[in-house]
């Protein structure tokens, strides 16, 4: 099996089978992205505990298999990670789908960064970078926001 095709696999298999989809237990922070030009919707939850660490992480959305696998795989990474670590790991994955360069940092398992560099197929396709980066920016937008009040 070629890179590309392990990485198709990986892509259909989060979009398959998303992980930690649904609302996470006592999230205090979300927020929701939307996709205009081609209808996919995300809406991230997080319980960050004490302002540090990422003690829940989940998503609820529906779209492409690129914008589920993307959720799929922010919240796989993310979930029980400091807050630091989330700027660095999201800033790189938006780098690497800007610039073209694959995710190296030493402080990932090589899983999970050959899980990350997946979506860097979406370069070549201009129309699909939004879908490979929506739930990374509303994670962002997350972080940012103030506690919420649960519905």
């Amino acid at each position: 099996m070629d890179l590309k095709e392990l990485y198709q696999e990986i892509i259909l298999d989060h979009a398959k089978n998303p992980r930690n989809k649904g609302k996470c237990e006592n999230y205090n922070h979300d927020a929701k992205a939307y996709n205009a030009l081609c209808g996919d919707k995300v809406h991230i939850y997080l319980n960050l505990e004490k302002g540090k660490n990422i003690k829940g992480l989940s998503f609820e959305g529906e779209g492409c298999a690129i914008s589920l696998a993307s959720a799929s795989i922010l919240t796989d990474t993310l979930k029980g990670k400091d807050l630091s670590f989330t700027k660095k790991v999201t800033d790189d994955f938006l780098k690497m789908i800007k610039t073209k360069n694959k995710i190296t940092l030493n402080s990932l398992s090589e899983d999970q960064i050959t899980t990350i560099n997946s979506l860097s197929g979406v370069q070549e396709f201009p129309m699909r970078i939004k879908c490979a980066t929506m739930a990374w920016h509303a994670l962002l937008s997350a972080i940012e926001k103030k506690e919420v009040e649960h519905e």
